[in-house]
């Protein structure tokens, strides 16, 4: 066996970290113990609340490096994060995948080092893995389409029909989100008038689809089932610009600000909220945990692996200061920004609320 000497092992580190560079990782702290790979900046949750939380988790437990990196919903670009992380000598890795089914090389060739892997969020193909961390993702497509099936009868339309703009085909949540949607449209007898899986979760994309529904379906069109508020305001954007009048029911999720917004002013109609503080520090326990070398447990098993899976929460005009603003995932500053005045002060959103 051939031994590494100490100036052998620094080259190694030395590689290591000039692979970081190339690969656009960017390291938090002292050497990279944790890797956190996140798959996008499309959706704004990433850069807004994982990472920072996951990040100020992990400093709080001790002094231990994280390595960040964002695919940019490029899964090769991904695999080469992941392959620097594992030269850097990382511990853990922490992984959102961008593809559910590629991101099995990375959970292979981690574990071929001793490196345990934590699926963020997306549950990745095949097993192998150290924990899993998320929220009901069939839930999730129930609540949604539960809120627009209300929302249809109260408008005397209980049939539908709905365009269903589905989440990226490379998601494995965005088929549990669809999986739940279709199993409540179905048994409340909303009728599906077509559907698309949106490559890259892309607002553009979902909004060039929508505009061709528009032309074919016209009035039959009476709600958008949107799978996240990113293809929600692609839909929207169609829909205001073939000035489609009143506007329909649109659904979304991850309260982001703008969505929140949206749904003051009427045109989107929800959203998901999923309260992303415990799920970001939970992934950062268990990935120290594992550093130090700890066995971890969770509540229940999915396909096979420990597993923590949070509870998400539907969203309407009428609770948004039940459940966001007293969260403090957003505050009334944020979201009744001097447009949104109006529509605040109409929702009884006063400046006074506060977490």
């Amino acid at each position: 066996m051939q031994r590494r000497t100490p100036l052998s092992a620094a080259a190694s580190v030395l590689a290591g970290l000039l692979a970081i560079a190339a690969a656009g990782c960017a390291p938090v702290g002292g050497a990279p113990e944790i890797a956190l790979l996140l798959p996008d900046k499309k959706t704004a949750r990433y850069e807004t609340f994982d990472r920072p939380i996951f990040e100020e988790r992990v400093a709080a437990r001790g002094d231990y490096g994280v390595l960040y990196a964002n695919a940019d919903q490029d899964a090769a670009k991904q695999q080469q994060q992941a392959e620097s992380a594992l030269a850097a000598g990382v511990k853990v890795l922490v992984l959102d995948p961008v593809d559910a089914k590629a991101a099995a090389t990375i959970v292979g060739a981690a574990t071929a080092q001793g490196v345990p892997v934590v699926a963020y969020d997306r549950l990745v193909d095949g097993g192998g893995l150290a924990y899993y961390i998320s929220f009901d993702n069939v839930r999730v497509g129930e609540l949604q389409a539960e809120a627009l099936a209300q929302a249809l009868a109260a408008d005397g339309a209980p049939d539908g029909g709905v365009l269903m703009v589905n989440g990226s085909p490379t998601d494995s949540n965005a088929a549990l989100f669809r999986e739940g949607a279709r199993r409540v449209l179905a048994e409340r007898g909303v009728t599906v008038l077509a559907e698309y899986s949106t490559p890259d979760w892309s607002p553009d994309k979902a909004q060039d689809w929508v505009a061709g529904q528009i032309s074919q379906y016209g009035e039959r069109i009476a709600a958008v089932y949107a799978a996240n508020d990113g293809t929600a305001s692609g839909a929207i954007a169609a829909l205001r610009a073939a000035d489609v009048q009143p506007l329909p029911i649109v659904t979304g999720q991850d309260a982001e600000l703008t969505a929140i917004q949206r749904i003051l002013t009427g045109d989107q109609y929800m959203t998901v909220y999923k309260a992303l503080r415990p799920q970001a520090e939970r992934a950062a326990d268990v990935a120290v945990d594992l550093v130090e070398g700890r066995e971890v447990t969770g509540e229940l098993e999915v396909d096979g692996t420990p597993a923590t899976l949070l509870v998400p929460v539907a969203v309407t005009v009428d609770d948004i200061v039940s459940t966001v603003i007293a969260d403090g995932f957003w505050t009334v500053e944020d979201i009744c920004t001097p447009a949104y005045a109006a529509a605040c002060t109409a929702a009884g959103i006063r400046e006074d609320e506060t977490p």
